[in-house]
């Protein structure tokens, strides 16, 4: 397993390009499976979740790829095999997303029940309601969830929860199916809304576009197209903070500002020197970094995939902070590795309190999901000494070559194969 050695202590300085949205990329690869047509996507990250999509792809009989400049291809063609296997669909969850275009395409799909970070309960429990509603038969069995229907037919889909991924599922099969179906309590976060972009593109007929409430009419067949991929949020909330974090001053371009309002807003009132500029974000650590209140919602909330990047943040800050977790219930599995290099903090149920530190030092540290990978990089960023991290396959999977990104801005972070 690959591992980063991070000698911290050195203020980040310079400029660096924001990658495409992984998050968005994953659901228009999925999209991809709507039309027999040639779909081009551009400004893709080089992330292992985004090659998981393409091998399912493949294996659905389809042709399919990603090039070394971030362009992925999917070749005109109908998948041969309605399968999604467990090997593939195992490593992370948005690949469930298949199912919904393979379903509305093909007729039926037999699709592997998902895996991924251990952050929380993440059932499928929605896009099973959201699909039933539209006339699919589901059945699970030996682990996959098997789905038919020869048409589906519009209908009314009201989800109980905030589910980004099943919003984005229903929608996806609603573009194929007879008649008008209307979603309601739909999330609206930029990748929802980029995913309703492209299909409207592609030839889908969707209104309410921006609300919780989506309304569908179904058309026979979707076109192809060729797409630029908007910047990954969560990668430019990630650089900002090593910026900030190390009282350094860096800038990313190519942003969406727009998208990352709570975060930059939550930035300034620690203390951050923040401005912003057309498509750039620049930050300056100069100032002293002052605790705050963070609590994690839907977007335009607080994103819970910037709540421990955040953390690592308010380790350095001076005074208490408190950071509460209301998406999943498992998120916090970063806090004993952060208080390994130094931080003191105390978890209460979904509430972590936070007590800044004069600062952190080295230590071995360990991975255990996607953006507490981040929020350790980011605190051995700052630290005195030098930090072992392991298990940086986690990190691989949504951010876009991270420690290149690092080194260029000046940071001492090597990967080391073991």
């Amino acid at each position: 397993m690959d591992r980063f050695l991070i000698n911290g202590g050195v203020p980040l300085e310079g400029t660096v390009q924001a990658s495409g949205s992984k998050n968005s990329v994953l659901a228009l690869v999925a999209a991809s499976l709507l039309t027999e047509e040639e779909v081009v996507l551009t400004n893709v990250p080089q992330v292992q979740d985004v090659h998981t999509m393409v091998r399912i792809l493949e294996a659905l009989g389809l042709q399919a790829s990603l090039d070394s400049t971030g362009t992925f291809t999917l070749a005109a063609g109908t998948p041969t095999n309605l399968e999604a296997p467990y090997d593939l669909v195992r490593t992370m969850r948005a690949s469930f997303m298949v199912l919904g275009p393979l379903l509305a395409r093909c007729g039926r799909a037999r699709v592997s029940l998902p895996g991924g970070c251990a952050i929380g309960a993440r059932p499928v429990d929605q896009h099973l309601k959201g699909l039933k509603a539209l006339g699919a038969k589901v059945e699970l069995t030996e682990g996959y969830v098997e789905a038919q229907a020869d048409r589906l037919r519009g209908g009314q889909v009201v989800f109980d929860i905030n589910t980004v991924n099943g919003t984005q599922n229903v929608l996806m099969a609603a573009c194929l199916a007879d008649g008008t179906t209307r979603i309601e309590n739909a999330a609206i976060e930029p990748e929802v809304q980029e995913l309703i972009e492209v299909l409207t593109v592609m030839g889908a007929k969707i209104s309410g576009a921006g609300t919780d409430c989506l309304e569908v009419e179904g058309v026979s067949e979707l076109g192809g197209l060729n797409h630029r991929v908007a910047a990954d949020r969560i990668e430019v909330g990630t650089l900002l903070i090593a910026g900030a974090i190390t009282r350094g001053d860096v800038e990313v371009t190519g942003t969406s500002p727009q998208h990352l309002a709570s975060v930059t807003e939550k930035l300034r009132d620690a203390g951050v020197g923040l401005s912003i500029d057309g498509d750039r974000i620049r930050v300056r650590g100069s100032n002293p970094l002052t605790g705050v209140r963070v609590k994690t919602s839907p977007f335009p909330g607080f994103p819970t995939d910037m709540q421990a990047q955040m953390m690592a943040l308010l380790c350095c800050a001076e005074g208490s902070s408190t950071v509460t977790e209301t998406i999943f219930e498992n998120r916090f599995m970063h806090v004993s590795e952060l208080k390994r290099l130094g931080a003191d903090i105390t978890v209460e149920g979904r509430t972590a309190v936070i007590r800044g530190v004069e600062s952190l030092s080295g230590a071995p540290v360990m991975a255990t999901d996607l953006r507490a990978s981040a929020s350790l990089v980011l605190a051995a960023l700052s630290a005195r000494g030098e930090t072992n991290l392991m298990r940086v396959y986690h990190i691989d999977r949504g951010y876009d070559r991270i420690e290149e990104k690092l080194r260029s801005l000046g940071a001492r972070i090597k990967r080391v194969k073991d």
